[in-house]
């Protein structure tokens, strides 16, 4: 016998997402973090998420107002720059990974540390302003973190800090949230991950599910 099941695309993001509603408790979330927190826990499949989400005050509001006026979005890992979905962005915001610049191994040698740390290098020219998306790295948001303790390196409008690890991962996503410089929103502990971090810009950018 053929398998019947749900063909409808929009229906099933429907049912989805009435699903999470209904069974994850999201009363602590205000009205515009709310859809950021349904498409994390959808993209990750785990009711329960939410618990270990946490947000900056004014985070998603500052973030999609930045979207909104055309700020770039700057991703740590190919993963997370192709999950972006473009329909999704409101003014056709580039979205920007260095990780496979020609430069980045060398980089990465002369600064002793991970190539998704120096990768950051590169972003300097367009960090002002910008949305960061960091899904893959922990060194990447330790490096991030570096970089912003000098007064003159270009600030970010916000940081979606969700590496996702067992090493690192946890320290670095509590070290943004302990002294955060800028809004920032991040999974706790060791959860997080590319899929999770795509979802959150994908939902700052449009709230249309």
């Amino acid at each position: 016998m053929p398998h019947t099941y749900e063909t409808d695309g929009a229906a099933i993001y429907r049912q989805s997402f009435a699903t999470i509603r209904a069974e994850a408790d999201l009363r602590r979330f205000t009205p515009d973090e709310e859809p950021v927190v349904v498409r994390m826990i959808h993209a990750a499949g785990m009711v329960g998420l939410e618990a270990h989400i946490r947000f900056t005050p004014g985070m998603a509001h500052i973030a999609r107002t930045a979207l909104q006026n055309g700020a770039p979005v700057l991703c740590d890992a190919r993963m997370v720059s192709g999950g972006i979905t473009r329909a999704r962005l409101p003014v056709g915001n580039a979205v920007i990974c260095t990780l496979d610049d020609p430069a980045v191994p060398r980089l990465a040698q002369s600064m002793r540390n991970t190539r998704s740390a120096a990768a950051l290098e590169l972003w300097r020219s367009h960090l002002d302003g910008a949305i960061v998306a960091i899904g893959n790295a922990p060194t990447a948001l330790f490096h991030l973190l570096n970089m912003l303790e000098d007064r003159n390196c270009p600030r970010p409008a916000a940081i979606i800090g969700c590496p996702v690890g067992f090493v690192g991962a946890a320290e670095a996503k509590a070290a943004l949230m302990a002294d955060p410089p800028t809004p920032a929103l991040t999974v706790e502990g060791r959860l997080g991950g590319s899929a999770i971090t795509v979802a959150a810009v994908n939902a700052l950018a449009s709230r249309s599910e």
